[in-house]
């Protein structure tokens, strides 16, 4: 079975947002809310400032407590990849799945259910990768199966070092980011 996940090369990210337009794009996100947003990490002090250009979005944890605590089962892990979804029709709007995210991935969709990225997953369902893999001018985001030990984004992992954020919160996060 299929595990997917992404890295993204922060050497490689410029932050100029051309994933989180094609993510709105493709998903009919309505204005003023976004599935995937742009971090600049500044780390040190001058002259050995760092900084870490990243797309976040949520990190389809392999314990991901947004599933754990939703009341009705609209939070839950699809099938197909292990990929963390919430099914509109089931959701009652309580904000439990918000407020268990330590990634703050989520939101309240206008119409009254939570919302959050799916790794497209009906692209994915097609061949396709999602949208903002798709769309981006530097290459810096590879998506596929950390189940297949010869995929793009295992060979990157083996190769690089890497990190995710908040670790810490035992969630298993499957976005990486490569240093």
């Amino acid at each position: 079975m299929a595990r997917y996940a992404m890295v993204i090369d922060t050497k490689k990210c410029v932050g100029c947002m051309d994933c989180v337009v094609a993510c709105n794009t493709e998903n009919n996100v309505p204005e003023g809310f976004n599935r995937d947003w742009i971090v600049q990490d500044a780390r040190g002090s001058f002259p050995t400032v760092n900084l870490e250009i990243r797309s976040e979005r949520c990190n389809h944890c392999d314990n991901p407590p947004c599933v754990y605590c939703c009341p009705t089962g609209a939070s839950h892990i699809h099938n197909l990849g292990g990929v963390v979804l919430v099914e509109h029709k089931l959701c009652i709007g309580c904000k439990a799945c918000i407020a268990s995210c330590p990634y703050d991935a989520r939101f309240v969709h206008p119409e009254g259910y939570v919302d959050k990225c799916t790794f497209c997953i009906h692209r994915v369902e097609e061949g396709l990768d999602p949208a903002c893999v798709s769309v981006c001018p530097t290459y810096c985001m590879t998506f596929g199966d950390l189940d297949d030990v010869n995929s793009e984004v295992n060979r990157l992992l083996n190769s690089r070092k890497h990190h995710s954020v908040l670790p810490e919160a035992g969630t298993k996060p499957q976005i990486f980011y490569l240093e």
